[in-house]
Order: C-alpha cells, then structure tokens, then sequence
C-alpha cells in the first residue's frame, strides 16, 4: 500500500466516499508477493514489521516490512496440535494481538458449513511461526447449539477487562467475558451475550471485529456468502453501541440483532466480495484487512488493506 499516495486524499472526496453506492468504494491499497489469502489478522510488531495469519493449514502466515511486499513463511504451528482432529484438519480465521505482555493468537477448528466448532488460543513472545504454544479449547458448540463457535476476536476494554466475540450464521454473532490470566472464558460472568443476528431470510453474518474510537463501540462483521469465488457476495458492514455489549445499531438505528449494518465495503469492478476482515492500528491510522476475490484472476482470494477515516463517525474505507 502507497500510503503516501492515501495520505494525499482530499477531505473533501473523503466525505463524498458514501457508503452504500459501488462507484464510492475504493480500490485495494498496492500489495505485492505472496497475498493469496482467506481471512487475514495482521499486527505491526515494535520493531516495524506486519506479521500477517490466514485461514489453513496451521495458520498460514505472511510478513511485510513495508507493508506492500508480503513473503509467505512456514505455517504458526510446526504441528498441528492433537486436539483438533476432533473437530477439523485445519484452522480457520486466526486473530492476533498483543495483550498481557505477549502476542495472543484465538482461532477456530471445525469443517465449513457445520457448527460442532472450536476456539483454541494460543500464546507467543515473538509472534513468530513455530514459537506458539497452544493452550487448548476456549469455546466450543456442538450440532445442538443455536450459535457457531468461530471467527474469534478478543477485545481489550479500556477498564481492563477482556471480550471475545465470534459467531457465524445460526442466532448470530456472540459475546463472552475472558479471564485475562488464562485467556479462557472468566468465571465469574459465564453469560452469552447476542450482538448481531439475522433472523429473517439469510442467516449469513459472521466474522466480528470490534474496535473502540471516540466513545463509542464499533462492531465490523461480514455478511452473506463467502468461498464462492466470483459467485461470492460477502460484505463488510459495522454498527456501533455505547456498550462492549451492545445492543450495537447502523447510521439508521437499526438493530443489528434485526438485520441491521451499515455498509463499510461490498463488491465494486474486479473486487469481488470483500470480507473476512480485520481492523488493526497502524502508524498512518486505522486499516481494514480483508480478502477479496479478484475478477481479474478466475476469482482467487487477494489479501485487500485500506485505511479508514472516521471523521464522520463512522468508518469510511479510502
């Protein structure tokens, strides 16, 4: 990504970027290299340099110290640990960062389309592949469940307390409060709490990201379908709340626990359903992570990095 070239984006065509209308969403920052990616989190270590994990395998991994140029490395675990041949063969949808003097790795094991699903955790001083020891199951759901335990995200309050949210397709995106001295669930508040859910038609929301800017509490999650190449009609759409715990509503004070969401990214020319996303502070501001799947090349998912402008109060891609 040219940040320069970003930074030199007039005010005024920032607030013309309206969510909602496909001429208004902009193009991918430049990336080059290994970006054939599904579901990427990223983190910009002390030192400078991106340390990027994506779905498969043992938690594919990219780095940049540019972040345009991305080599691909060995996968975060050299073997994959013992536990998740109960649910799957591969991880999906990690989540990185930093918390509690280390680098914290959430992510899920369980098979598309079925929610007999896990969370496990896994904890790093350098964030490295290979230097993660795995600390096992964290949240799980079954075929009875009404919710799908993947698609983690932990979120660090400024009081100090610990959030994971996840979820995908069933009752929605959930919540649950974790102990920050074991990163597993806090015993003291074992409720589950609801966020967004879709319980008319599509069932198709998943993937949360929850930041805080300006007071209030923003959750990013993707919407429709994934994993279907050029057919794909993922999105990317957020509402806020003035509690971690929602109830979190669009710009049109809609629910998103009633089909609401206001729109951040959707398909637009040879970007074909952007999702999966990620957001992550960097030097220059706030950037949105995503894959898409590139038009150009028969559908093949591309990593996707845009900076965000929230001068309208809510978060607008450039």
């Amino acid at each position: 990504m040219k940040r320069t070239a970003l930074l030199a984006v007039p005010a005024a065509l920032l607030l013309a970027l309206v969510p909602g209308t496909a001429s208004a969403y902009p193009n991918p920052g430049t990336v080059t290299g290994s970006t054939v990616v599904h579901d990427p989190t990223m983190i910009r270590t002390s030192g400078g340099r991106y340390l990027l994990y994506a779905t498969g395998g043992g938690l594919g991994y990219r780095t940049s110290t540019d972040r345009i140029s991305f080599t691909a490395g060995a996968d975060a675990f050299t073997t994959k640990p013992a536990w998740w041949s109960s649910y799957a063969t591969e991880a999906w949808a990690p989540d990185i960062s930093y918390a509690g003097g280390k680098y914290l790795m959430y992510y899920a094991v369980s098979k598309f389309g079925e929610n007999t699903s896990a969370i496990g955790l896994a904890g790093s001083s350098t964030g490295l592949p290979g230097s993660w020891t795995d600390y096992g199951v964290v949240y799980t759901s079954t075929s009875s469940s009404d919710y799908n335990a993947i698609d983690p995200n932990l979120f660090v309050d400024d009081d100090g307390k610990w959030w994971l949210s996840f979820g995908s397709w069933w009752t929605g995106i959930k919540m649950i409060r974790i102990d920050p001295a074991t990163g597993k669930q806090y015993a003291g508040d074992t409720k589950r709490y609801s966020l967004a859910a879709r319980p008319t038609g599509s069932k198709a929301v998943e993937a949360p990201y929850i930041v805080k800017r300006n007071g209030y509490y923003y959750l990013f999650a993707s919407y429709d379908v994934c994993c279907q190449g050029t057919s794909s009609t993922y999105k990317v759409k957020v509402g806020r709340a003035t509690s971690v715990t929602g109830p979190y509503y669009d710009k049109n004070g809609v629910a998103m626990t009633n089909n609401g969401g206001t729109p951040v990214l959707e398909s637009h020319g040879n970007v074909i359903g952007p999702g999966g996303q990620s957001i992550t502070h960097d030097t220059d501001g706030d950037l949105i992570v995503y894959h898409y799947y590139d038009g150009n090349a028969n559908g093949t998912p591309k990593l996707g990095i845009n900076l965000l402008n929230w001068s309208s109060g809510w978060p607008v891609a450039y």
